[in-house]
């Protein structure tokens, strides 16, 4: 049985695929209700509403959770828009 031939991946094509790997994390806080953060997270991370809720759960309960993935390019204006709203979020390689 012949192995198929793999082409090396260029340089390019190794930073989209290591950028990509990025998380936003949403951290816990004492100050906003659950209907604020859900609100926040539907209207600047473009998530469903029942997807915010358990996020907003998850939060709660284990202190921190990882709202997107995707490349750091992506993910910054989501980040500093749920910063404006006084949300600490942070962006994880």
């Amino acid at each position: 049985m012949e192995k198929p031939l793999i082409s090396p991946q260029s340089e390019s094509d190794a930073d989209v695929l290591e950028d990509s790997g990025c998380s936003l994390v949403l951290h816990n806080d004492d100050v906003h209700t659950f209907d604020y953060v859900i609100k926040a997270l539907v209207d600047i991370c473009r998530i469903s509403n029942s997807q915010a809720e358990q996020c907003a759960i998850l939060v709660h309960c284990h202190g921190k959770c990882t709202i997107k993935h995707g490349s750091y390019e992506t993910l910054l204006p989501m980040h500093t828009a749920l910063l404006d709203k006084q949300l600490t979020t942070e962006i994880v390689k």
